[in-house]
């Protein structure tokens, strides 16, 4: 499971939200998919990295690929998106059953 936090620039909201691995969730008019989550053990430098399919889908258009490829929790400009509405970052991946059990 994908942690990541979008930015809307026009309302300048935040917002945190769980992408589970190969489901879409939705952030205003993106349409994200993580691919794959990898975290580092504890016993190595904290890093937490994403490979995301990210989509904008408006009504009566097709879908607009926007990003494709890892994003990095400790570097979020190494490979940002670039959208002039929305900023997508990775914050971290978590296991799904850890936090089913919170």
């Amino acid at each position: 499971m994908a942690v990541l936090q979008g930015l809307d620039k026009v309302t300048a909201r935040v917002s945190t939200f769980e992408a589970p691995v190969g489901d879409t969730v939705r952030f205003g008019t993106l349409e994200i998919i993580a691919r794959s989550c990898d975290k580092k053990p504890p016993e190595e430098p904290p890093e937490s990295a994403v490979f995301l399919d990210v989509w904008e889908v408006r009504p009566n258009e097709p879908a607009l690929s926007v990003y494709r490829g890892w994003m990095f929790a400790s570097s979020p400009a190494l490979s940002a998106m670039e959208h002039p509405v929305y900023d997508v970052w990775v914050i971290d991946c978590k296991n799904a059953s850890a936090s089913s059990a919170e």
